[in-house]
């Protein structure tokens, strides 16, 4: 007999469209996600404005975004109407860009920047909200790796368009480009059925749910969570100790007058893009069959790695390991931390709310790293900032050690949050 789980879960052919079109989605989003990024200020710097008034723009519209990280989560778990919720999101990107280019008064900046940062923040767990309720917890490392790959070649493709299109036209075209890129992921989205989204399991249930009288626990089974919380704060170590890492570098490289700081940093941008790549789907393929805590760690490990070497080797050549352990790092946490998530907060009904809030804490991480690495650099010198960003890199790392005593199997996948209530 037909179980009530199987009936209400359509064949997996049915999904193949959907599945697919996931990679277009996350190609075309790339660009989308992250913004203008540095051309902001470059366009800006052209339009007459002074470097405190750009990166206090940039920084409301980062505020936003780590603010609503957490209710914009909630609201991927909650609303069944997740294409259009990623829809709106890139058409905002779409006119919040055109209306920049056309009037960058500080007004009409502020409010761009906002809706970006909001877009950005509701991107991510609408795109896993999406991919859960596609796959399933079963498909979700495979489809994890693809989405990552996806993405990763989807940002080396808009940096190279965009640096040569900036070349050739002029920074204006940056906006074009993330327009049209922003408009490919909603033919992207197009593609993806409605009726293939299982929106149970999407936010963390099991297929048939609703259906059988289960209704979600309290949102705040998310404060309750200690595996999410340690997950949480690892991550704000972490990005803490990255988010300053390449800036730095080209800083480095540029105080030291032999190379070209633009050329340079866009070798740093495609090397780690390119290493991204191939770690993702190589960390999907592990995460099938071994779980994520292997990958995490590995990750986590990359990073001080990276900080030893850029504070220990003050050359130019230090790009190629620093920025292919860059690549290491984030190509298996872009699987390993909403697979983790998510196998955290199975049951809960509340897996996208639980990826916003551990967006919301790397986001305070990457804040952060700056003003540390700047204030370290600018009283020690360059070499003491990269050692205190490994450092801190190495405290995440020890968080991470310490809590899996804690947290055991939860943090491995084998158990869920509804097996935990049960007890």
């Amino acid at each position: 007999m037909t179980s009530v789980s199987e009936a209400l879960t359509p064949p997996r052919t049915s999904r193949s469209v959907s599945v697919k079109a996931l990679g277009g989605l996350n190609f075309f989003l790339a660009d989308v996600r992250d913004g203008l990024g540095p051309f902001l200020g470059i366009f800006l710097l052209g339009q007459g404005w002074a470097a405190d008034e750009i990166g206090l723009v940039m920084t409301v519209g980062g505020l936003a975004g780590m603010v609503a990280a957490t209710p914009l989560g909630a609201l991927a778990d909650a609303t069944r109407a997740k294409r259009a919720l990623i829809a709106a999101c890139a058409i905002g990107v779409i006119v919040a860009s055109l209306a920049l280019l056309a009037m960058p008064t500080l007004t009409v900046t502020v409010a761009s920047q906002v809706i970006t940062g909001l877009a950005g923040a509701a991107i991510g767990p609408a795109l896993a909200a999406l991919t859960l309720g596609l796959v399933g917890q079963n498909g979700l490392p495979h489809q994890l790796g693809q989405n990552e790959a996806f993405n990763h070649a989807g940002n080396f493709c808009a940096a190279l368009l965009a640096g040569w299109l900036g070349w050739m036209f002029g920074v204006s075209a940056v906006f074009w480009l993330m327009a049209v890129m922003a408009a490919g992921s909603l033919v992207a989205l197009a593609f993806v059925r409605p009726g293939d989204i299982d929106h149970d399991v999407a936010r963390g249930m099991e297929p048939g749910d609703a259906a059988q009288g289960h209704a979600p626990p309290g949102i705040r089974v998310l404060l309750r969570s200690v595996p999410l919380l340690i997950l949480g704060v690892t991550l704000l170590l972490f990005h803490l100790g990255n988010a300053a890492m390449l800036p730095l570098l080209g800083q480095a490289i540029a105080a030291q007058g032999e190379v070209d700081p633009s050329a340079y940093t866009a070798a740093t941008v495609m090397v780690a893009q390119l290493t991204m790549i191939p770690l993702a789907l190589l960390a999907a393929r592990h995460a099938r069959t071994h779980g994520y805590g292997i990958v995490f760690v590995a990750a986590l490990v990359a990073l001080p790695i990276r900080g030893l070497i850029a504070g220990l080797w003050p050359s130019p050549y230090a790009l190629l390991p620093v920025q292919i352990l860059d690549g290491v790092g984030a190509g298996l946490l872009g699987v390993a931390t909403p697979g983790l998530a998510a196998r955290i907060l199975r049951g809960s009904g509340h897996v996208n709310a639980g990826i916003g809030g551990v967006m919301t804490l790397q986001g305070v991480g990457a804040a952060l790293s700056p003003g540390l690495a700047g204030l370290v650099a600018a009283h020690l010198g360059y070499p003491a900032a990269f050692l205190t960003l490994a450092a801190a890199a190495g405290v995440a790392l020890v968080v991470w050690l310490a809590g899996s005593r804690l947290i055991g199997a939860t943090a491995l996948g084998q158990e869920t949050v509804r097996e935990d209530m049960a007890r």
